[in-house]
């Protein structure tokens, strides 16, 4: 495998893109820095907004017969959709993941990024892409998904990071070697003794659930209260550490 992996981008889907996208960035104080025309092609519209280096997107249908759509039709609107990393050669990872029976769904290349993506069945739980932009081997550099000045969005007074991607699955350690067969990282434990898939900038952590499915972010913000304030004014269903937006649990630490 080759050197370097890390998180890039998480991508939920909605039915509506509103008032999701606001809510999202109302609650946890972030700014959306581009709408990719792009993906119109696809019968999506979508908005990222920028957590630190991470970019959270979210895409939703525009019309009927969509893969976004077959796939909240799928889970009742329940988890999230894509995890996509960034690498040094996309297309040797695309080939290791062919080699252990992962097919690839789909190649897109607007240079200077391309991208590998990977069928959502054989990955299970969620889409995983592989990436990688001429230049952008600085977390800060060009990143053509997120538009032209992403990095003037990055908003850090309520949100600072985007720490944790929790998934769940009724064999969560099977689940957790698949994943880090395709990525290429060795499972080791997290701090509750759950399997785990560290990358230098977050981590997935794989918990017993009914289906396998992306279920959840950890967020690092600045006062946990506020937050989850901010969330119940929204009419967000709020509970514990966190509250339910966009088919995922948004869970907040200090």
């Amino acid at each position: 495998m080759t050197s370097y992996l890390r998180l890039r981008q998480i991508c939920l889907v909605a039915p509506h893109l509103e008032p999701v996208i606001s809510d999202i960035a109302g609650i946890m104080g972030l700014k959306v820095c581009y709408r990719d025309g792009n993906v119109a092609k696809y019968g999506l519209e979508n908005a990222l907004l920028p957590v630190d280096t991470i970019l959270l997107e979210v895409v939703a249908p525009t019309q009927q017969g969509t893969a976004a759509g077959r796939f909240l039709d799928k889970t009742g609107g329940r988890g999230g959709y894509m995890a996509i990393f960034c690498c040094d050669d996309p297309d040797a990872r695309g080939k290791h993941a062919n080699g252990i029976g992962v097919r690839t769904a789909n190649v897109i290349t607007h240079a200077p990024y391309h991208g590998v993506q990977l069928h959502p069945r054989d990955c299970r739980a969620a889409f995983i892409e592989f990436n990688h932009s001429d230049g952008s081997d600085d977390i800060l550099g060009v990143y053509p998904p997120a538009g032209p000045d992403w990095q003037k969005s990055i908003a850090k007074d309520v949100t600072q990071a985007l720490t944790e991607v929790e998934m769940q699955s009724p064999d969560p350690l099977g689940l957790a070697e698949h994943w880090g067969r395709v990525t290429g990282i060795a499972v080791s434990k997290g701090s509750g003794g759950e399997p785990e898939l560290k990358l230098p900038n977050a981590s997935f952590r794989f918990v017993k659930g009914a289906s396998d499915l992306m279920s959840g972010l950890t967020f690092k913000v600045a006062d946990v209260a506020k937050v989850r304030e901010a969330a119940r004014a929204k009419g967000c269903k709020v509970s514990g550490d966190g509250f339910d937006l966009c088919g995922v649990r948004f869970t907040l630490s200090a």
